[in-house]
């Protein structure tokens, strides 16, 4: 997730830009809200491009892990889409935790973030399926994609006198 989040700031960047181009903004806090819609669906098309192309994001690729759906057979792309929507659960609690508790610092923001990302993957982990909540829902699952290797032969070649 860590490495997919260093890729993803290129994605933001080329986002920011065409938004700020598009709107003609001026002010990084003018039409805040819109440009955030913006992003949200910016990285919606991102991850569904990705996900129904081959399974997997450039970060996926690196790490051999790939997304398939419940029956191991590509995903559809609408089953995409949702699967976004519902990854957000891994943020969107805290997030609205933070927005509703008064009076918390930045520090205890970053802990309550931090101590639910840990909670919803201890989730997985302990989990019978050991498959995140989203994917459980979706109908999806991450497989290893691991080059296979080649059987070897049982038999040599005969041998020619």
């Amino acid at each position: 997730m860590v490495y997919e989040g260093i890729l993803l700031f290129g994605v933001l960047v080329i986002a920011g830009y065409v938004f700020s181009v598009a709107t003609q903004q001026r002010h990084a806090l003018h039409g805040q809200t819109s440009m955030q819609v913006f992003v949200f669906l910016f990285l919606g098309a991102y991850f569904t491009f990705f996900w129904f192309r081959g399974g997997q994001t450039l970060a996926m690729k690196t790490w051999n892990i790939r997304l398939v759906g419940a029956d191991g057979k590509r995903m559809k792309l609408w089953r995409c889409g949702v699967r976004y929507v519902l990854a957000w659960l891994w943020f969107i609690p805290p997030l609205l935790m933070t927005r509703f508790i008064e009076g918390l610092s930045l520090r205890q923001e970053g802990l309550l973030i931090l101590g639910w990302v840990m909670l919803y993957a201890l989730i997985a982990r302990f989990s019978a399926s050991r498959q995140f909540i989203h994917d459980r829902l979706c109908g999806s699952q991450l497989v290893s994609a691991m080059p296979l290797v080649e059987a070897v032969k049982t038999q040599a070649d005969p041998v020619q006198p």
